[in-house]
């Protein structure tokens, strides 16, 4: 059995260094070089398996298991829940549901301000739930414009909203990404998010209508904002803490326009807030019954996933549960019990194929069903659909498998724990810094998903040296990461494209860049604070 080198230099600051040059290069190549993420991922890979062979002497038979786990794991469950995730929302869009649910909620108010907490909150909430992948900034910042929308207002606003739901998208897979990579509880993790996040989330929409019209804004519609900030926190705050990630989008974004709905009933500002004075443009109507059937794949998604977040269906799973068979575990050559930690402990993991309760398979589910309410589509077209999803996301699964390839390697080589014990130096303050790896790492890469696939793990190794929750510094790179999200340079480019502005992305990240670090450094502050109260 071969054992991870606790500092394979002889000086602990030189194997971090060694340690850090695959994920450094690979940012650099990033950003410097300017070359995609899948040639950067594949040099970057190299590089680590260069690394752990020469400097920390892993078996060429470790590595292979390693690298063949991370790429199991970025089939299964992550690629699964992705492709099911856009699956749907492109059954949606193809069926005319879609136009259907965006004239729907363009129709609501006239009222901008109201309209900002209802499309780029709200809805943009419950995009990124169902599809993730910058699905929401596209379409509510399009929608914003549409409707009246400055376009480098709209496609700022988008991005600020994002902040709220960019924790949980794709039925909350960089949760659930970061609890598998830092071998973390996934409940437990949800739980340390809501005391994380939840603050500043509750402020975003209060934070939006000061955006658009200021102090005088706030003042005219605190009730609103204040209104759309109890549903939505209350709901995605619930379903983090009792039930996970899956729904803490999807229900929360429901939660909010809801609100905003219900709210209208009775009350509206007394001034109608329109940029630059102009009149609201004129959407076609459409009766309750076509609104009603326009949402039923969200409505049908919904219910899938809360029947696979129970409990109850969950325990039927469990070890000695009725369905314990449909469980399938599979040892990984070359890494199961061929490899120990520095302090001794045989890494025993395997890799798990759950076909009836994955995520994903709730997904599928509601995506058939849902497709019998589309009678617009035909078989053939629901499944060419399908066959089109896959082929435009190729290339980010194939991102997300490198990156998980390399961040196994690095996991069980010892690499990481080598560089969580250099940061451990900086001591008790680390918490302070920790969002804004996330931060960065999402800047970089685009994605809440892949900035944990590379960090999450870091940050573990690191809690542990410090003495702080693991979950705590995991929920800090995540947190971080949504608000890198706002100005990260794949989001810019989706909002730019969006609104017809693309070739001016840098007006996009003016207007955005203060949000994202006034929000990071609250982040920060809050993360530390935590550190001191939450046991380890």
């Amino acid at each position: 059995m071969w054992t991870q080198p606790a500092d394979p230099m002889g000086v602990l600051w030189l194997s971090a260094l060694v340690a850090v040059i695959p994920i450094a290069l690979f940012l650099v190549l990033l950003v410097v070089f300017k070359l995609s993420g899948i040639v950067a991922a594949l040099i970057s890979v190299a590089a680590e398996i260069v690394v752990a062979l020469w400097a920390f002497g892993m078996p060429a038979t470790a590595i292979a298991g390693a690298g063949f786990y991370g790429f199991l794991n970025a089939l299964w469950p992550i690629s699964y829940i992705i492709v099911m995730a856009v699956w749907l929302y492109r059954l949606a869009v193809a069926s005319g549901h879609f136009a259907v649910i965006q004239d729907s909620i363009g129709s609501v108010t006239a009222d901008q301000r109201i309209q900002v907490l209802l499309i780029a909150f709200g809805f943009g909430a419950f995009l990124e739930g169902a599809a993730g992948f910058g699905v929401p900034i596209a379409i509510c910042a399009a929608l914003l414009v549409q409707l009246g929308f400055r376009p480098v207002k709209a496609a700022m606003i988008c991005l600020v909203a994002n902040v709220a739901a960019g924790a949980y998208g794709a039925i909350g897979i960089p949760v659930i990404v970061g609890a598998q990579v830092g071998g973390v509880d996934v409940q437990d993790l949800s739980r340390t998010l809501v005391l994380l996040l939840q603050p500043l989330t509750f402020l975003v929409p209060f934070l939006l209508v000061m955006i658009l019209d200021g102090w005088r804004g706030l003042r005219e519609t605190w009730l609103a904002a204040l209104t759309v900030s109890v549903a939505f926190s209350a709901v995605q705050g619930g379903a983090l803490w009792f039930l996970g990630p899956e729904l803490a989008d999807l229900g929360a974004g429901i939660a909010a326009m809801g609100a905003v709905v219900l709210l209208g009933l009775v009350w509206k500002p007394k001034r109608i807030f329109r940029e630059g004075g102009g009149e609201p443009p004129v959407l076609p109507r459409h009766t309750v019954r076509e609104i009603a059937t326009a949402w039923s794949p969200f409505y049908i998604l919904t219910g899938f996933i809360l029947i696979w977040s129970l409990p109850w269906f969950k325990d039927l799973f469990a070890p000695e549960g009725p369905l314990a068979w449909a469980v399938f575990t599979f040892s990984i050559p070359g890494l199961t019990d061929a490899v120990e930690t520095a302090e001794g402990v045989a890494v025993t993991q395997t890799w798990a194929f759950t076909p009836l309760n994955a995520t994903g398979t709730a997904i599928l589910l509601a995506a058939i069903v849902a497709s019998l309410s589309m009678p617009k589509l035909t078989t053939r077209q629901v499944w060419s659909e399908l066959r089109e999803t896959v082929r435009d996301l190729w290339r980010a699964i194939a991102l997300i498998a490198l990156i998980l390839i390399l961040a196994n390697i690095a996991n069980y080589s010892g690499g990481s724990a080598v560089i969580g014990s250099a940061l451990a130096a900086v001591g008790p303050i680390f918490p302070l810094v920790a969002p804004i790896i996330g931060w960065f790492g999402v800047f970089i890469t685009g994605s809440v998903v892949n900035n944990n696939t590379l960090f999450a793990q870091l940050q573990v190794t690191t809690a542990k040296h410090i003495g702080v929750p693991p979950t705590l510094l995991i929920a800090a790179n995540t947190a971080g990461g949504a608000t890198g999200k706002v100005i990260s340079p794949q989001s810019i480019a989706i909002a730019a494209g969006a609104v017809g502005l693309s070739g001016r992305e840098s007006e996009i990240l003016r207007a955005a860049i203060w949000y994202s670090l006034g929000m990071l450094a609250f982040i920060c502050v809050w993360t530390y604070g935590l550190s001191t109260l939450l046991p380890a």
